[in-house]
């Protein structure tokens, strides 16, 4: 939005070589910098610093495109070759362009041969069966799958199973959908939804859901460590525990210390695998994801096997209560042996002793003992039983509801019996977040886009096909389970009522041991495909720059290999082993994914709606209303999941999105978000022109005219701190500056000087926009910005500025005329002003004032603009603890007291705190001193009027001048003007009284000026005679040579009696003004208009110097024409 300009004075030099270095230096990043051979092998280790800008260029223009052009057809365009190549040239580089992965790519080796190092890289050009498909099956399908899903489908049901299937796998499925219209719309470098999301949202949402999928990775690889370690405990060598549980209730405790141990362990070896060679890894993918499919067919055999014999596996059942029956082999309290009758194992487990006579538990003793198949068939009609679910709290026992039992009164020692229970409480939300990681791993194939022959028809295709394809194994899974598998063994997670066995094992054909060893390895291969993934991510994250406490992680190894990232990764790892169950950590990764979903869909949705030309995906099947079901079905499943972890990773992005954005990189990557921005812009720009603003919207929105010094640096760059302390990041700030010249000679001094004051804004945290203009002449850039500054409704209401404190010493009349043209321009604008002087003297952001006042002399209205200006200021934490006081004039027909308590009421209903002073003014005699410091004025107008002085002599003539002046001051101060220096006419007046006489004039309201040169004032009182006010003034006139010369000596009688009357009034008020507020914090006065007549410029500087002479911080205020404050609410 081009609100702030900057003007710069510039001199017109033929031949000038700068505009040629600036064009030089403004030359876009080349093509050849981008595609060239000599950047190859760095792009083989990871992202650049200067990726943001390899980005921005659109095409490929090299350094070294001007090559030597013989040829006369395209002479008209030879001098633009070094910019524009020549189409054939860029049609060359394109078609050669080959992009590599982010971070170490899976198909490099490193070698060295003679000390020097080879790369090689091989590219292999994958289809979509090869290098998107099976990648994304693999990691799908998972160990939620084969550890899982059993005891899902048991707790929820069929019905509340396919609720859950199903809603995952369309969450995945659209977010499919968005992602394949992103990595379709131009190349996408490795670094999947980091890559797509950042460059589609913008660094700050980028690098937040970067990191978010990171640690969802990270904690991926928690989770399938856990999933093998349970394996292996449970399942395969149950007897290689560290920790023996002693008793039922001790093996809660002990069995998560066996985890953490041998979890550990697993974690150390993986990443050691990782570290060693990626090669390694990428090599055994084939074969983890071979005993992915054997086991998927395994168990699709066992279930079309139960149709001709269902397996031999039994479950006993106390009662309706399911049992571990690992410690005993008949499922029976008695058993005959040779005609005799004898007690079991089981008895021995529920009675004191092995007799018939022992006492036995109260449940045992009413209720049978019998056994049913594990896995009644497909065609048993067991699915009616398991359409709905049966959830229940912690240490439930399992029991089949059909089945009729005899409840007993004392249950108190149920949990020492061999009863299977539920480990943690079961509820349909806890199964979203367990369940939903196992359809995370849709991003697989957008890794690989730099492996891909054809990637932007391979993502799509290869993508939604995969999750298809889950999508009917899971679900197909859910309905089989239920319709061949037992009630109370679904729900028996770790399979202890069928000999600690993997329930999808005992369905499974041949073997059990298929899915054991087969889940095994595919639990260990998601693990290093996790451990390999995710420090690439996070080495892709900090090697873009957006995040700077991120930067040690981008380096690695030789070739690239992300060491510090892996070790970074590994210890994150451990946070998730030492937490010791999946089904807490499943949750976690479930959040940090949805996250990531979501942000996909956003961006997708983001850049559909806002139509930007550069959105051209090749992928058609796709709409915003798509994205947004999507992103509204993540943001269901976080909080259904776990709302509690939704908040936590919600806080954890928001933390890195304020910190990217105020720490971080700037970087453009023609995000979206700027481009909703520019929308938002506009709209609201529309708006606000439809109609001005009330007055209880109105806040000043400044333009700021900052002095540039000869090195284009700032020179008050306190001006810059009152605005920040002024405005506390509200409305409107330009901050502009005037450079004297032309453009084509001057632009690269108006760019650097426009770099000055951004980077002062920055140290000063004024939030705003910067410009800087260059004009033939100061007068017209400043009046150019009061103009044309800002956009629409958006545009400044009030311009700051500093007084220029050396309009005197000043060359010419230059400084006065500027500053009096800009006073008149602001006023004929509707525009307040404030003018700052002793701009130096004003606190920086870092002070703090710990007393004292800010003094307002309303002396008339003009709009509010006083009394709004100090609560403003006092909002700022530097001038917090000052005190507002305000005071008025009362003339000599005004009632001070009642003035004080209207006053005091009107800033009641204004809701302001404020002590209220009122000054009386009487009448009195204009002074011997007021006629000096006329008589001074005018003397020096004159001679820069008709003196043609070389700029020594008028130096030297303006120094006498200031000396007389001076020398006025001293003898008024010790005088005092008492009855023993002049011919007193009347009686002495207090100090502390003045005469206010207000020249409507100045505040561009009088008619003075339509009265005749010669009008004298109503009321002139002469305190001396004309003789000696002659003598006084002769006697202090001596040695003052170049007056005398010309012989100016204008009489008192001659002097313009309008300007008595402002000397007059501008001493009388400085006087009251000194004395009330001389040690406050900050002075505001009413800053009197300039004359209409322009003869009398000259001397209207002069009236403000003395009206502000002997106090440091003074803000001149002007009114804008309009009421910027109100009582009503």
């Amino acid at each position: 939005m081009p609100t702030n300009f900057t003007v710069v004075p510039v001199e017109d030099a033929e031949g000038d070589t700068t505009s040629a270095a600036a064009a030089g230096d403004s030359k876009p990043i080349s093509l050849g910098k981008i595609f060239g051979k000599e950047d190859d092998e760095d792009n083989l280790e990871g992202l650049h610093s200067d990726d943001s800008q390899r980005e921005s260029s659109p095409f490929i223009t090299s350094d070294n495109d001007r090559e030597q052009y013989d040829g006369k057809n395209m002479a008209l365009f030879e001098e633009e070759m070094d910019s524009n190549p020549m189409v054939s040239s860029l049609l060359n580089k394109l078609a050669n362009y080959t992009n590599l992965t982010q971070g170490v790519r899976e198909h490099e080796e490193a070698e060295y041969e003679d000390g020097v190092k080879k790369i090689t890289v091989m590219v292999h050009q994958m289809g979509t069966f090869i290098g998107v498909y099976l990648p994304c099956m693999q990691n799908i399908l998972g160990v939620i799958l084969f550890l899982r899903l059993t005891w899902i489908v048991g707790t929820a049901g069929i019905l509340g199973s396919f609720a859950i299937v199903s809603m995952c796998c369309i969450c995945t499925l659209l977010t499919a959908i968005s992602m394949s219209a992103i990595a379709t719309n131009g190349v996408v470098p490795a670094g999947g939804s980091y890559y797509m999301i950042s460059r589609s949202l913008g660094p700050e949402f980028g690098g937040a859901v970067g990191l978010c999928f990171y640690l969802g990775t990270t904690f991926a690889g928690s989770m399938y460590i856990l999933g093998t370690i349970e394996i292996l405990l449970t399942y395969i060598i149950p007897t290689a525990t560290v920790f023996e549980a002693q008793s039922n209730e001790s093996e809660v405790v002990v069995m998560p210390n066996n985890m953490r141990v041998y979890g550990t362990g697993c974690l150390v070896l993986m990443a050691l695998v990782v570290f060693v060679g990626v090669k390694y890894v990428n090599k055994l993918a084939l074969v983890f994801l071979a005993c992915v499919v054997l086991s998927i067919m395994a168990t699709y055999a066992g279930v079309i096997k139960t149709v001709i014999e269902p397996p031999e596996f039994n479950v006993c059942l106390l009662g309706n209560r399911s049992l571990k029956n690992e410690k005993f082999e008949t499922c029976a309290k008695t058993k005959i042996v040779k005609n005799h009758t004898v007690t079991t194992k089981l008895w021995t487990i529920f009675c004191d002793s092995e007799y018939l006579n022992a006492t036995c538990d109260e449940y045992f003793t009413l209720n049978n003992v019998t056994e049913i198949q594990a896995i009644p068939g497909l065609l048993s009609g067991v699915i009616k039983d398991n359409l709905w679910g049966d959830y229940g709290p912690a240490d439930m026992v399992i029991e089949k509801k059909s089945q009729f039992s005899v409840p007993a009164q004392d249950i108190a020692n149920d949990i020492k019996k061999p009863y299977v229970f539920n480990d943690i409480a079961t509820y349909f939300t806890l199964l979203v977040g367990i369940y939903f990681p196992s359809v995370t791993g849709i991003m697989a194939g957008s890794n690989r886009s730099g492996d891909l022959r054809d990637a932007q028809r391979s993502i799509p295709i290869g993508t939604i096909m995969a999750i298809l394809t889950t999508s009917f194994i899971y679900i197909s899974c859910v309905v089989m389970f239920g319709a061949c598998i037992e009630g109370v063994v679904l729900r028996d997670k770790f399979g202890e009522s069928v000999k600690k066995n993997p329930v999808i094992g005992i369905l499974a054909w041949p073997s059990q041991w298929v899915i054991v060893i087969g889940s095994f390895f595919s639990c260990c291969g998601a693990g290093l495909q996790s451990l390999t993934g995710a420090p690439r991510l996070l080495q892709a994250i900090a090697r873009d720059g957006i995040i700077p406490f991120l930067q040690v992680f981008g380096h690695g190894k030789a070739n690239g290999e992300p060491t510090w990232a892996l070790l970074l990764t590994v210890g994150i790892c451990e946070i998730g082993i030492l937490i010791a169950s999946l089904d807490a950590v499943a949750p976690i990764l479930s959040i940090f994914f949805l996250m990531c979903y979501l942000f996909v869909n956003l961006a997708c949705a983001v850049q559909t709606l806002l139509r930007t030309p550069n959105w051209r995906p090749r992928f058609k099947f796709y709409h915003w209303t798509l994205s947004f079901l999507g992103m509204s079905l993540c943001l269901s499943l976080m909080f259904i999941s776990s709302w509690y972890y939704a908040l936590v990773v919600m806080v954890i992005a928001g933390c890195i999105y304020k910190y990217i954005e105020y720490r971080g990189a700037v970087k453009e990557w023609g995000d979206g978000i700027r481009g909703l921005s520019l929308n938002a812009a506009r709209y609201a720009l529309i708006r606000l022109e439809e109609a001005p603003p009330h007055t209880k919207n109105w806040r000043p929105q400044l333009l700021v005219l900052c002095k540039l010094d000869s090195e284009l640096a700032v020179k008050h760059p306190r001006l810059l701190s009152f605005t920040t302390q002024l405005k506390a990041g509200k409305g409107l700030t330009i901050v502009c500056s005037v450079l004297e010249g032309t453009y084509m000679t001057r632009g690269n001094d108006a760019k650097i000087g426009e770099q000055n004051l951004k980077a002062a804004m920055a140290a000063e945290r004024t939030k705003g926009f910067s410009h800087v203009v260059v004009s033939s002449n100061l007068r017209d850039g400043f009046s150019l910005l009061i103009q044309s500054a800002g956009l629409g409704g958006m545009k400044h209401n009030a311009v700051l500025m500093a007084w220029p404190a050396g309009w005197k010493q000043a060359r010419g009349s230059s400084a006065r005329k500027n500053f009096i043209e800009t006073v008149r321009e602001t006023t004929e604008a509707h525009q307040a002003l404030l003018v700052a002087k002793n701009i130096d003297h004003f606190p920086c952001n870092q002070e703090r004032l710990k007393e004292g006042t800010i003094d307002v002399w309303w002396i008339v209205h003009d709009g509010g603009m006083l009394m709004l200006l100090p609560f403003l200021i006092s909002q700022h934490k530097v001038w917090r603890k000052c005190k507002m006081r305000i005071f008025t004039v009362a003339q000599m027909d005004d009632n001070s007291i009642q003035m004080k308590k209207d006053l005091q009421l009107f800033l009641y209903h204004l809701r302001l705190d404020a002590v209220v002073e009122v000054v009386e003014m009487h009448d009195s005699d204009i002074s011997a001193f007021t006629y000096e410091k006329t008589l001074v004025m005018e003397q020096r107008s004159q001679m820069l009027k008709q003196m043609q002085l070389s700029r020594t002599e008028r130096e030297r003539e303006i120094q006498s001048i200031t000396d007389v002046s001076r020398g006025s001051i001293k003898r008024k101060k010790s005088s005092g003007f008492n009855s023993s220096s002049f011919n007193i006419l009347q009686p002495p007046i207090p100090e502390d009284e003045a005469q206010l006489i207000h020249d409507r004039n100045t505040a561009s309201h009088s008619t003075m000026n339509d009265k005749p040169l010669g009008a004298t004032p109503d009321r002139v009182h002469m305190t001396w005679t004309k003789d000696k006010l002659v003598n006084e003034r002769n006697r202090h006139r001596e040695g003052m040579g170049v007056k005398d010369i010309f012989n100016m000596r204008p009489e008192w009688e001659n002097l313009n009696q309008s300007n008595v009357r402002r000397m007059h009034t501008a001493v009388k008020l400085n006087e009251v003004v000194v004395k009330k507020s001389q040690n406050s914090q900050l002075v505001l006065l009413n800053m009197p208009g300039p004359p209409k007549n322009k003869k009398g410029d000259e001397n209207y500087m002069e009236f403000l110097e003395v009206l502000m002479e002997g106090l440091d911080r003074v803000l001149l205020v002007r009114g804008g024409g309009m009421e910027v404050i109100t009582i009503y609410s």
